[in-house]
């Protein structure tokens, strides 16, 4: 029987559709990958929300879908970041623990959004520091919340035909690669990997096909993909890609937030264990 480090059996791993609810500005949004920009608060928008970001946990947790991700946009420094912070509580208050955070997440707060009804911290910038990995940092961060709440973001782009880990809301570059090697040096210290491929994400283009197949080959741990996903077959293509193992975040094309894929119709497509017998019909 293959096992996980955390006991977990691989091979009863299924694709499951994780949710995102993306803040910026204190709005629900979705945005083109890459276009975030700290100065001015600046980035390019796909869908700009009338509901505010509990809308969006209480219509998740109707349906059942636990591990979707509740992403901060602003810097700590933005004027703006009081507000978003403020939706993201929102949101963990209105689904306990069905819900992962990230965005700005170090050691010293992780905890209390935890408290606050997290179940997962998603980490890149306190981990991936000045272009280079802090394991120390890692450490610390485990011994406070215990690895089992930690989700490391991998979201990457693409340089010189490697895939390099980016930090800071995607605006700067390390020198470390994703790649199978980074994977497995990192595996022992999170439940799970996140990974945008941000130079595909909020462009409704496509999915990355060949960073999907790596990832599809390396079975380890749970891996939630976003970026690119725009149509069915893009999602039947990911499904087949990463031998439905991967899980998928899709955010643009997503009628939730403006696009043409219909959210019931997607959780049928996916099957996850989530979004079975026990999901509540839409109202």
């Amino acid at each position: 029987m293959l096992l996980s480090v955390h006991g977990k059996k691989m091979e009863d791993r299924i694709m499951k559709f994780r949710p995102c609810i993306d803040i910026h500005n204190g709005k629900v949004k979705q945005i083109v990958g890459g276009s975030l920009k700290d100065q001015g608060d600046q980035a390019a928008e796909n869908f700009v929300s009338e509901q505010d970001a509990a809308f969006y946990a209480e219509l998740y947790k109707k349906a059942g879908l636990k591990g979707g991700h509740v992403i901060l946009l602003n810097g700590k420094d933005s004027p703006n970041y009081e507000a978003t912070k403020a939706q993201a509580l929102l949101a963990l208050k209105r689904y306990p623990r069905g819900l992962q955070i990230g965005g700005g997440i170090t050691a010293d707060n992780a905890e209390d959004f935890l408290k606050a009804g997290a179940s997962h911290v998603i980490v890149t910038s306190y981990v991936f520091r000045d272009g280079e990995f802090h394991r120390d940092n890692l450490k610390k961060l485990a011994e406070r919340v215990g690895r089992e709440h930690i989700v490391l973001d991998l979201s990457c782009r693409k340089k010189n035909g490697d895939y390099y880990i980016v930090t800071d809301r995607w605006q700067n570059y390390t020198r470390v690669q994703l790649n199978v090697r980074t994977m497995e040096e990192l595996a022992d210290s999170c439940d799970e990997f996140l990974i945008h491929a941000v130079d595909v994400e909020g462009k409704a283009s496509g999915i990355e096909t060949n960073l999907a197949q790596m990832l599809g080959e390396w079975r380890k741990k749970p891996i939630t993909y976003a970026g690119g996903v725009h149509t069915y077959e893009d999602l039947e293509l990911l499904k087949r890609l990463g031998h439905g193992k991967i899980n998928v975040t899709i955010g643009s094309a997503l009628d939730l937030f403006g696009g043409n894929l219909n959210f019931d119709k997607v959780l049928e497509l996916v099957k996850s264990e989530e979004n079975g017998s026990e999901k509540e019909p839409r109202q």
